[in-house]
């Protein structure tokens, strides 16, 4: 056995550390100061459909998931750069569907082609609203 072999083991556990001090929200705060909401995170699937002048453009949605919820808010981890205004998310959950119509209010590179868009939820829809959406979200 030799004396001075470097550990693997031991880089790969610094990599990780590194990787979640600079990227676990709990910690980021020790930087940042504390966030005025609690943010929880939580990756699950989600619909979005862009509305421009407050008409769904169905043809432009696109599935995606979360990164992290709070009360008011939501964030999303887009694979792709998407500029929009505002948008319809679909929710699927327990065997139903809800729509929640959100604004957004920030975009920031995540690295490697990946964006956090920040979306404030401003109200709950309901499939009447806009008929479209049901038909999209059964295929969702």
């Amino acid at each position: 056995m030799r004396l001075f072999v470097r550990n693997h083991e031991r880089d790969v556990q610094g990599f990780i550390l590194h990787l979640v001090n600079r990227n676990c929200p709990e910690l980021r705060t020790a930087d940042e100061g504390p966030r005025l909401e609690r943010r929880t995170n939580l990756t699950v699937p989600v619909l979005v459909v862009p509305l421009v002048e407050r008409e769904p453009m169905l043809d432009q949605a696109f599935a995606t998931v979360t990164k992290e919820f709070a009360a008011t808010g939501v964030s999303l981890v887009l694979g792709e750069l998407h500029t929009l205004d505002e948008a319809v998310l679909v929710f699927q959950h327990g065997g139903k569907t809800t729509f929640l119509r959100a604004k957004a209010r920030h975009l920031s590179p995540m690295g490697a082609g990946f964006f956090q868009l920040g979306m404030r939820l401003i109200s709950i829809l309901t499939p009447s609203d806009y008929p479209g959406l049901a038909e999209l979200a059964d295929r969702f």
